[in-house]
C-alpha cells in the first residue's frame, strides 16, 4: 500500500471510524496534490501544441517563400531565353548575381528550418518523457487511493450517514477521472512514438473486439450498418481511432433509446467511414475546438479532453480527413477518411 494513505490511516483510523471526516480531508488534500501536477502537464502539453501549430505555419511560410524564389528563376531562366536582342554578358552577370543571392537565401532559409525542426524535436521528446515519468509517478497511488476506498465502504458501509457516503461517492468519480486522463495522456504521447506496423486489419474484428470491452448501457443499440472492408494499416492507431470515437457516442448520449450507426462507404482509392450517434451534439462554435488537446465542452467525469485529439492526431500523421455534422440535443455523425 502506499506509504501516504497508512500514514493517513494509521493517524486517523486506528480506533475505528471516529476520525473519519479528518481522514477524508487528508485524501482531499493529497488528491488536490496530484490535479497541480495534472494541471501543470496538461499546460505543458498545450504549449507544446501551439508552439508546434506556430512552427508548421513558419514552414509552410519558408515553403511559400521557397516557391517565390524558384518561380523568379524560373523567370529569369525564360527571360534568358527569350530575349535574343539583350546584350548576353550583362544577361550572364544580372543572372549570375542573382542565381548567387538566391542560392544564399535558399540556405539561409533551410538552416532555419533546420533548427527550428531540431528544436521542436527535442521539445516534444522532453514533453513525452515528463508525460511518462508525471503519469507513472501518480498511477500507483491512485490505484492504492481507490483499493482503500473500496475496502473502507464494503467494510463500514452500514455506519456511513448519507453525507459520508456521498464523500466516498465523489471521491471514487474523482480518481477513476484521474486515471482516465492519465492514461490517455500516456496514449496520447506513444501515438508517434509506437513504430508502425502495416498489416491486414479486418475492421469488422476490430470493431466487434472494441464492443466486447467497452461498457454499453442497455439503453443503447450498436448497429453495424455494412460490412466493414479490411485495409492495410497499423493496428494499434486503428484500435485507439475507432475506440475513442465509439466511447464518445456512447457517453455522451442522453436518449433513452440510444443508437450508435458505423457505416462505411467505398469511393475511389479511399473509405469514408462514419459513426453516428442520437446524442447531446455539438455546437457549430465547437466542432473545431473539440480537436484540440484538453478542451472538452462536457462537463462529465467521463471526458478528458484527450480522445479526440488522438484520433486527429492519428488521422493528420496519415494525411487523412475527419469532420462532423452534428446539431445540440440531436447527435453527432463523425466522417473519416482510410485509404484502401
Amino acid at each position: 500500500m502506499n506509504s501516504l494513505l497508512k500514514r493517513q490511516i494509521g493517524k486517523h483510523l486506528n480506533n475505528g471510524l471516529n476520525h473519519i471526516d479528518q481522514f477524508l480531508e487528508s485524501i482531499d488534500e493529497s488528491y488536490s496534490n496530484y490535479e497541480d501536477q495534472i494541471a501543470i502537464l496538461q499546460h505543458s502539453m498545450k504549449i507544446s501544441s501551439d508552439e508546434l501549430y506556430e512552427a508548421n505555419q513558419k514552414l509552410r511560410d519558408e515553403a511559400d517563400s521557397l516557391k517565390e524564389i524558384n518561380k523568379n528563376l524560373e523567370f529569369i531562366l525564360n527571360s534568358m531565353n527569350l530575349d535574343s536582342n539583350t546584350n548576353q554578358s550583362i544577361i550572364d552577370l544580372n543572372t549570375s548575381d542573382y542565381i548567387k543571392g538566391q542560392t544564399i537565401e535558399i540556405i539561409k532559409i533551410n538552416k532555419q528550418r533546420e533548427e527550428l525542426l531540431y528544436s521542436l524535436e527535442k521539445q516534444n521528446q522532453s514533453l513525452n518523457e515528463y508525460a511518462h515519468v508525471v503519469s507513472h509517478d501518480l498511477k500507483s497511488p491512485l490505484r492504492s487511493i481507490h483499493s482503500l476506498i473500496t475496502w473502507i465502504k464494503e467494510e463500514n458501509e452500514a455506519n456511513f450517514n448519507p453525507t459520508t457516503e456521498e464523500y466516498f461517492t465523489l471521491i471514487q468519480r474523482k480518481v477513476e477521472k484521474m486515471n482516465h486522463l492519465i492514461q490517455g495522456i500516456l496514449t496520447y504521447s506513444k501515438i508517434d512514438k509506437v513504430h508502425i506496423v502495416n498489416e491486414e486489419v479486418d475492421l469488422n474484428d476490430l470493431v466487434q473486439n472494441i464492443l466486447n470491452m467497452v461498457f454499453v448501457p442497455e439503453h443503447i443499440e450498436i448497429k453495424i450498418a455494412n460490412k466493414l472492408p479490411t485495409i492495410k494499416a497499423d493496428g494499434f492507431r486503428m484500435q485507439q481511432l475507432f475506440q475513442n470515437l465509439i466511447n464518445n457516442a456512447i457517453n455522451f448520449n442522453d436518449k433513452p433509446n440510444g443508437l450508435v450507426e458505423i457505416a462505411c462507404v467505398e469511393k475511389e482509392g479511399h473509405f469514408v467511414f462514419s459513426i453516428k450517434d442520437n446524442g447531446v451534439g455539438i455546437s457549430k462554435k465547437n466542432h473545431e475546438k473539440i480537436f484540440f488537446i484538453f478542451e472538452s465542452i462536457a462537463q462529465d467525469d467521463k471526458s478528458s479532453g484527450i480522445g479526440l485529439s488522438i484520433v486527429k492526431r492519428i488521422l493528420d500523421n496519415s494525411n487523412e480527413k475527419i469532420w462532423l455534422d452534428s446539431q445540440e440535443n440531436k447527435g453527432t455523425t463523425f466522417f473519416f477518411t482510410l485509404r484502401k
